[in-house]
């Protein structure tokens, strides 16, 4: 018989209203049921890691060519509130930003749980009471019209260590699914629409069949019927662009659509390349553009593989910020944004995520001049291309690192890394909107650039010592406008990012070890007198608890 969790973190004002003694029970029975499995996936993801380091090629599954094969099978049809997915607003579950995407213009509002917020028990918990409000407003006020609610729980290398089992902390991707469907999946059914969600982080189809047994056995439990849960996927991880057919059709009966994910696919191609050969080595980042030779092979894939299967495509995030800038400069980033989405539109995308609700319009503009009437160009099937070489191949691509890529690398890190510390998921750097996989991205590109030397457009190569230095001047620059909490908090960032960046060996992700040394309640938190096996271990302890 399945247990509850023991609640470990402190109870907040409307705390209970979440952490019912059903809702508890539900996650127990969630748990005892899924987390075997999901520790076996885990453990089969390493597995892949190490073959690939030691040579294996990542390449189409030749047991899995009849579903590739198999012309018959479509997903479930869109379900209510999903038909039009021109512009997806992805944001926080904050009071503030639950209230501007509910009376902004985008088609749905992507509630993130995920990359988009620092995993503080607070920050996880009261999102879950934001939840439940925006969905009674829903069902109170059905004749107002608002964006279609999409929830992000967060990966499932996850744990919710404020929530455990005999002494062990469970999935936090069981519990942020299991509390919000526990809590309004019926209420959603009831306003018109469903419980509905994005899926971060899958690499395989494996991965997406328990995603799907734990739809059939959460709609199971409730009384619900099978089918009436919809999820959107998110191809952000290079093992998952070789298995996007055999992942739609392990969720076929659930499934919305697919997504393609910029930052944390790139951060996926050096993670899974970690310990190959030069040729694998990314130049700077603003140089990966979604028309770049390995990324237009990804997106064309994507947009053909889903219009196949008769689901919606949506396009990376435009993940600008125009509201910090001047009239004329505003124009121009709006004007480029749209160009942008245009021509993404035109290569069969039916819509895309924006970072920021001064975007909505902008973007609802560029797919509609597009797609004119119509809500998505499903029906228009592009040829499939399975070329295993194209799709990691980086030739065509400007290999050209630079120290400014360096140094821009690190100050964005260093400054969403303090405020990720400080509880904030979703943070305005320069003019973009950036989350956890901003930093992903920075902090594997310094440790790619390390680990094989990396000559520099200037001349001189990528060393620890070079990166020391730009770090203590990024700093010395930070500091000069920070107050003492400022600071205090740019020292903890140093250490996640010199933690995650500067070690022997790439860690899977730098949230591992930060939300441990940082983000737990007194009392669960990791002591900052730690060693080098403490780092590597941070990571397994959540993966096979």
């Amino acid at each position: 018989m399945s247990s509850s969790p023991t609640v470990r973190g402190q109870l907040h004002p409307r705390f209970d209203e979440i952490l019912t003694p059903g809702a508890l029970a539900f996650l127990g029975r969630l748990d005892g049921a899924f987390a075997g499995r999901r520790a076996e996936l885990l453990a089969q993801r390493r597995d892949l890691s190490r073959r690939i380091n030691t040579g294996t090629d990542l390449d189409f599954d030749p047991a899995t060519q009849s579903v590739r094969d198999d012309a018959s099978w479509q997903v479930a049809p869109a379900a209510p509130g999903l038909l039009d997915r021109r512009v997806e607003l992805v944001s926080p579950v904050t009071r503030s930003m639950t209230q501007h995407a509910m009376e902004s213009n985008a088609s749905t509002w992507l509630a993130d749980l995920e990359d988009a917020t620092s995993p503080t028990w607070f920050n996880m918990i009261e999102g879950q009471v934001v939840l439940a409000d925006a969905v009674r407003e829903y069902r109170a006020h059905p004749e107002r019209k608002r964006p279609t609610l999409i929830m992000r729980p967060r990966a499932w290398h996850l744990c919710e260590k404020h929530l455990t089992v005999d002494g062990r902390p469970i999935s936090a991707t069981l519990v942020d699914f299991g509390l919000f469907f526990f809590h309004n999946a019926q209420t959603l059914i009831d306003a018109g629409f469903g419980p509905y969600f994005y899926l971060p982080k899958i690499e395989s189809a494996a991965e997406a069949r328990l995603w799907n047994d734990v739809f059939v056995e959460a709609q199971d439990a409730l009384g619900i019927e099978r089918g009436t849960i919809r999820a959107s996927i998110l191809i952000e991880t290079l093992p998952a662009a070789f298995a996007m057919e055999e992942i739609l059709y392990e969720l076929r009966e659930h499934a919305a659509g697919l997504n393609a994910g910029r930052w944390d696919y790139i951060f996926s191609y050096v993670r899974t390349f970690a310990h190959r050969g030069d040729e694998y080595v990314l130049p700077d980042r603003e140089r990966i553009t979604m028309t770049t030779p390995f990324m237009r092979e990804f997106t064309e894939l994507l947009v053909a593989t889903a219009h196949k299967r008769g689901t919606h495509a949506i396009a990376a995030p435009a993940a600008n910020n125009p509201t910090l800038q001047d009239d004329d400069m505003r124009h121009r980033v709006l004007n480029v944004v749209h160009t942008e989405k245009e021509r993404e539109a035109e290569e069969g995308f039916d819509g895309s995520w924006v970072a920021h609700p001064a975007m909505v319009d902008t973007v609802l503009s560029a797919f509609t001049h597009v797609l004119g009437d119509k809500l998505d160009q499903i029906d228009v099937k592009r040829p499939q291309r399975f070329d295993a070489a194209a799709l990691v191949s980086l030739e065509g691509t400007m290999q050209t690192t630079s120290l400014q890529g360096v140094r821009h690398n690190v100050s964005v890190a260093l400054q969403y890394l303090a405020a990720w510390i400080d509880g904030k998921g979703a943070v305005a750097i320069g003019n973009f909107m950036e989350d956890a996989a901003t930093v992903e991205i920075c902090r594997a590109q310094l440790w790619q650039w390390l680990h094989h030397s990396t000559q520099l457009a200037e001349g001189p190569q990528v060393t620890r010592e070079l990166l020391g230095r730009v770090i203590d001047e990024e700093m010395t620059k930070l500091k000069r406008t920070a107050d003492a909490d400022e600071s205090e908090r740019l020292d903890e960032a140093r250490e996640v990012l010199e933690r995650s960046a500067l070690t022997d060996e790439l860690p899977g992700f730098f949230s591992n070890y930060a939300y441990v040394r940082f983000l737990l309640d007194e009392g669960l938190r990791m002591p900052r007198s730690i060693d080098s096996d403490d780092l590597r271990q941070s990571e397994k302890v959540d993966e096979v608890a």
